[in-house]
């Protein structure tokens, strides 16, 4: 199991970033599509306190919400 967790929703440009940032460094990351998974979207809620945004990336225990480039 990976360690990288991004939420994401689908044609979300920040999301796609995320993912290919984390692809280009080699690092395997499990993927969470927030409309696609029962209770994802509470998760997410739960991890940014409220904030309904994404990518939600979750590294090692530390959660970053959104994305600005690599």
């Amino acid at each position: 199991m990976s360690d990288i967790t991004i939420y994401i929703k689908q044609d979300c440009p920040y999301c796609a970033a995320a993912k290919q940032h984390y692809t280009d460094q080699g690092k395997d990351f499990e993927e969470v599509d927030i409309n696609a998974t029962p209770g994802a979207k509470d998760k997410v809620l739960e991890l940014t306190g409220g904030q309904r945004i994404v990518p939600v990336i979750v590294e090692d225990g530390k959660v970053t919400a959104g994305f600005g480039g690599g």
